[in-house]
């Protein structure tokens, strides 16, 4: 997959895409990162990228001159991927980014990131230029760098010989719906805490059980909104059901 940062401060993307997991993709030809300062499109001399909003107000808009520019060299410039492509905005306003979209954007050949700044875009922009507007949260940053590398770590994950077990993204949370079960590991003991013996009896058909229903829990009890859109079985069902009433008792 080929991911393309349109940006003014390629230089925040050294640190995450440098390291661990993200950089082991891209040292074994499974992702490549590349960046486009869409400063160097601006048209004037003094190389502004916004200006002031038409009917007053406070904070600077984004220019569209500079941006679209910009996504437009980068197409052209990787015409190979005209027809597996998405273009992202990175924006509050957008809809909210969940473990379906990563799988989805996993399918696409290439990426390319928006990453606005000052007070927002100008609306040709989020209406005429990109495919679609994502968030991170309910909440606001100084720019889009950090949620474009949020998401590429996510969407990351989903590429087949980016984790190391294959079995670790289908376990994550959120990956089927629920929130992922807890996990232990050694020692066995520790300041009196034990492992649930069931993850040591060697019964895998009960340690999956286990697992499912600790999810079911763990997700009843931290986003029990989930529940709502979640693949749950009758017998997940009755479950819940039952733990529920002996919580009431």
């Amino acid at each position: 997959m080929r991911i393309d940062m349109v940006t003014l401060f390629p230089e925040m993307f050294a640190g995450p895409f440098g390291d661990s997991i993200l950089k082991r993709a891209i040292d074994n030809g499974i992702l490549s990162v590349h960046f486009t300062n869409f400063r160097d499109y601006s048209f004037d001399k003094h190389k502004h990228v916004d200006d002031s909003p038409f009917g007053g107000g406070a904070g600077m808009v984004l220019k569209p001159e500079p941006l679209f520019r910009a996504v437009r060299a980068v197409e052209a410039e990787t015409s190979e991927f005209a027809s597996n492509r998405r273009i992202l905005l990175m924006d509050p306003a957008g809809v909210p980014f969940s473990q379906a979209k990563a799988k989805e954007l996993a399918q696409y050949d290439q990426l390319i990131f928006i990453c606005g700044h000052y007070e927002g875009y100008d609306a040709r922009i989020t209406e005429n230029l990109a495919d679609e507007a994502l968030s991170i949260g309910d909440y606001v940053l100084t720019g889009g760098e950090l949620p474009a590398m949020v998401i590429t770590d996510a969407v990351a994950r989903m590429l087949p010989g980016v984790l190391g077990d294959e079995e670790s993204a289908p376990t994550d949370s959120f990956y089927e719906g629920l929130l992922e079960f807890p996990q232990y590991t050694r020692p066995r003991e520790f300041e009196g805490m034990t492992v649930p013996d069931v993850l040591i009896s060697g019964d895998h058909a009960k340690i999956r059980q286990w697992r499912r229903e600790q999810s079911l829990l763990k997700t009843q009890a931290n986003r029990p909104d989930l529940l709502t859109s979640a693949p749950l079985t009758e017998k997940d069902r009755e479950f819940l059901r039952q733990h529920e009433d002996e919580t009431n008792e």
